[in-house]
C-alpha cells in the first residue's frame, strides 16, 4: 500500500503537466470545433455554429485532396522506413569495416529538427544549384523541378521522410533483434529450415511487438508532417505535398479560422487512432486469440 502511495507521489509532476499540456488543449481544441472564430476578423467573437465545421469538411475539396495525398505519403513513406529500417538493422548486427562510422553518420538525420530537414533538402533540390538536380541532368538527363512537377515534389517528400525517420526504426529494430534468444534460431537451422522461413515463423512473430510500436510512432508522427514539407515545397505544386498537417497549418495562420482548424485536427485525430486500432487488429489480435 505504501508502495503505490509512492509510486503515485513520484507520477504525480508527470501527469499534472501531461493534464495541462495534453489533456486541457485536447478539450479546449474539441470545444472550439464547434465555433466559428477568426480573432482578426471585423467580429472576433467566438460563435457557436454546432457541427457545421465538420459539415463543412465533407464537402471541401482541399480537404479532401489532403486527406488523399496524406494517405498515399504515410503508405509509402512509413512502408519504405520499415523495410528499410529492417534491413538496416540485420546488417548492423553483423560485423564490419567501418561500422561504427557508419553507424553514427546513420543516426545524425535523427539529431536534426525538422525545419532544419526541410532547409537542407531545399537546398539540394534547388534547380541550377542543387546538387540533386544536377547530378540527375549530368548522369540520366533527367531535369527535376519539385516547383513544377507534382509527382517529383510528392516523390522529393516521401525521400526527405525516409532519410530523416530511417534510423529510428532502425534503432529501435536492432534492439529488438539483439534480445532475441539463439534458441529458436539454432533448433530451426538444425531442423532445415531456410532464411525465409526463419524470418516468417521466428524472427517476425518475436519481434512484432517493437516493430508495430515503431510503426504506431511513425504513422503518427507522418499523418501530422509539417514543418519539412513547409520548407520544401510550402504545400505545391498546388495540392501536390499539401498534407493535412500543412492543410491544418493553412487554415490556421495564414486564413486565421481557428474553429475550421480546430475540426479538422479533431478528424486527423481520430483517423490516427482508427488507423493504429486497425493495424493493431491485423496484426496483434489474430496472434492473442490464437495463444
Amino acid at each position: 500500500m505504501q508502495s503505490n502511495r509512492l509510486g503515485w507521489i513520484l507520477l504525480a509532476p508527470t501527469l499534472v503537466i501531461l493534464f495541462f499540456f495534453g489533456v486541457v488543449p485536447f478539450f479546449y481544441v474539441l470545444w472550439l470545433s464547434f465555433h466559428q472564430w477568426n480573432p482578426f476578423a471585423v467580429d472576433p467573437n467566438i460563435i457557436y455554429n454546432g457541427a457545421d465545421n465538420f459539415r463543412a469538411l465533407v464537402f471541401d475539396q482541399g480537404f479532401l485532396s489532403s486527406l488523399g495525398v496524406t494517405v498515399a505519403f504515410v503508405f509509402f513513406a512509413v512502408l519504405s522506413e520499415v523495410i528499410l529500417g529492417y534491413v538496416l538493422a540485420q546488417a548492423f548486427m553483423k560485423d564490419f569495416p567501418g561500422k561504427a562510422i557508419f553507424r553514427t553518420v546513420h543516426t545524425l538525420p535523427l539529431i536534426m529538427a525538422p525545419i532544419i530537414v526541410g532547409s537542407i533538402w531545399k537546398l539540394m533540390t534547388t534547380p541550377s544549384i542543387g546538387i540533386i538536380p544536377t547530378v540527375l541532368d549530368d548522369w540520366f538527363g533527367y531535369d527535376l523541378n519539385i516547383g513544377t512537377s507534382a509527382l517529383a515534389a510528392f516523390t522529393v517528400t516521401v525521400i526527405m521522410d525516409i532519410w530523416h525517420w530511417t534510423p529510428l526504426v532502425t534503432l529501435t529494430l536492432i534492439a529488438a533483434l539483439a534480445s532475441l534468444p539463439a534458441d529458436p534460431f539454432e533448433q530451426a537451422q538444425i531442423d532445415g529450415a531456410n532464411k525465409r522461413q526463419i524470418f516468417w515463423h521466428i524472427t517476425l512473430p518475436m519481434i512484432a511487438p517493437a516493430l508495430l510500436a515503431t510503426v504506431f510512432i511513425r504513422l503518427m508522427d507522418a499523418l501530422r508532417t509539417v514543418d519539412e514539407v513547409l520548407m520544401l515545397t510550402g504545400g505545391g505544386p498546388g495540392s501536390a505535398t499539401r498534407y493535412l498537417g500543412v492543410h491544418i497549418f493553412k487554415e490556421v495562420f495564414p486564413k486565421t479560422n481557428y474553429g475550421y482548424g480546430s475540426a479538422v485536427s479533431i478528424i486527423v485525430l481520430y483517423l490516427t487512432i482508427v488507423a493504429c486500432w486497425l493495424l493493431y487488429a491485423a496484426l496483434i489480435a489474430p496472434r492473442n486469440k490464437k495463444a
